[in-house]
């Protein structure tokens, strides 16, 4: 061997670990944070994980460029209506036009009533939750956009 090869240590040597849960599907596989220096190393299956055993798919194995993609989106992008140009607009605002927008469309077409009979919905809105949503995550959603908005179209994609 030589020194350069002697020299050779894992990336993850000295690095802190931090367990979690992949974010891809439904399954829940545990993957193993590793950072330094307030930075992400590497991310890899958690073999003490019951449910994956040290095994991520394609997509959990690829989870690192979610954060440290250089391509990745750190600024809400906003297109107005009719424009051919993006603009950079504050996280809060734009959290502040999907719930006005929200609102607007349950209030112009909300029914309370349908060929006599009270139905009480909104018909114009609709939600698809991500499949890493868990059961009560799921139970409250539902309560929430059926009960409180009224939506008809309430699912998520957690179909495996």
């Amino acid at each position: 061997m030589s020194d350069a090869t002697r020299a050779l240590r894992p990336k993850t040597a000295g690095a802190g670990v931090a367990r979690s849960v992949c974010p891809y599907c439904g399954v829940g596989c545990g993957q193993l944070i590793y950072h330094r220096d307030n930075q992400l190393v590497a991310i890899e299956g958690d073999p003490e994980s019951p449910i994956s055993e040290g095994h991520l798919c394609p997509k959990g194995a690829a989870s690192l460029e979610l954060l440290t993609h250089p391509g990745r989106q750190t600024q809400v992008l906003y297109r107005a209506p009719r424009s051919t140009a993006w603009e950079q607009i504050p996280l809060e605002r734009a959290m502040d036009m999907v719930a006005e927008r929200v609102w607007a469309s349950r209030e112009r077409t909300f029914r309370e009533t349908q060929d006599g009979k009270v139905v009480m919905q909104c018909p114009s809105i609709a939600h698809l939750g991500g499949a890493t949503l868990d059961n009560e995550e799921n139970y409250l959603i539902k309560k929430l956009f059926t009960a409180g908005l009224g939506m008809v179209c309430v699912s998520n994609q957690a179909r495996i």
